[in-house]
């Protein structure tokens, strides 16, 4: 059997009735742009261990190591499918020298810059923009933000009820929001809003025509995309440096840091598996936290 037959099988009966739609979309985009067209011809029984890390190495000469894991991460599943149901008697995709990933360095906005931010959101008398700020005090992702309603926000007890979020599937020639389960288990959770923020959330929610917390009068359904190019046009306009989205939540865990929120708490608002990984992605931070701490003891010194 070729292997593309088989992919194309596996995407279709094993992928797609056991994983979110986001996922499936993300298998089918890595099998028929970079899978099929170098490995698709091939008998399942001629993928060699040769073969693959072969192919890997001319991945990595052209992708970065997260690219080239997830490409590996397909083969491997698919090919391990195919063994257990005896289409080939061995494979040989466990054997595989992955690259190495590196951890991409925290990028956040410093303290000015994010009141820069903020003082241009409130004056700007835009609703759809407090999202934003929003981020900047919760941590929330922007799949999270775009998928809140205001039935989420409890208001009497000031908490968020993360239950779900949402991404863009490219349907019929255009991006079309998705609303769907969270990345993670942990990623469900309350989290408390400050309640200085909490009293601006109420006027909005006065003035809200949708059920969105994110909206516009023109469109209720904000995708992604559309929200991150709003971002992008308010860093132009304020002329600070070009981050991503996802920098908004950085900048909440490293402030909620240099404020003295312990790692457990930060972790759980987050939503992240275990407090490992925060500790992890913001070493930085933590230590001239620490740092602070130390040289705050050390003035009982003499």
């Amino acid at each position: 059997m070729k292997y593309k037959d088989w992919l194309n099988e596996w995407l279709e009966n094993t992928v797609k009735p056991t994983v979110k739609y986001r996922t499936y979309e993300k298998y089918s985009r890595i099998i028929n742009r970079q899978v099929i067209p170098e490995l698709g011809a091939h008998e399942l029984n001629d993928l060699t261990a040769t073969t693959l890390q072969t192919y890997t190495a001319k991945l990595s000469a052209k992708y970065s190591a997260n690219t080239v894991n997830g490409i590996v991460a397909v083969i491997r599943s698919s090919l391990e499918r195919a063994c257990q149901i005896g289409l080939t008697d061995k494979q040989f995709a466990d054997s595989i020298k992955r690259p190495k990933i590196i951890e991409k360095q925290v990028e956040c906005f410093s303290v000015e810059e994010q009141k820069k931010i903020e003082a241009y959101i409130i004056n700007s008398n835009k609703d759809k923009m407090f999202g934003i700020i929003l981020c900047l005090y919760t941590g929330l992702r922007i799949g999270e933000l775009l998928a809140l309603k205001w039935t989420d926000i409890d208001f009497d007890k000031a908490f968020i009820s993360i239950t779900k979020a949402c991404n863009d599937s490219w349907k019929n020639g255009k991006y079309v929001k998705q609303i769907d389960t969270p990345k993670t288990i942990m990623s469900k959770r309350l989290i408390p809003i400050p309640r200085q923020l909490l009293q601006s959330l109420k006027v909005i929610r006065k003035r809200s025509k949708s059920d969105m917390v994110v909206s516009s009068d023109s469109i209720e359904q904000i995708s992604i995309r559309s929200y991150q190019r709003t971002f992008e046009l308010v860093l132009k306009k304020l002329k600070i440096p070009h981050k991503g989205f996802h920098s908004l939540r950085h900048t909440f865990a490293t402030r909620a840091i240099e404020c003295g929120m312990d790692v457990k708490t930060l972790s759980e608002i987050l939503g992240h598996k275990n407090s490992t990984i925060t500790l992890n992605r913001y070493t930085h931070s933590l230590l001239e936290h620490k740092t602070m701490m130390m040289n705050k003891l050390g003035k009982l010194f003499g």
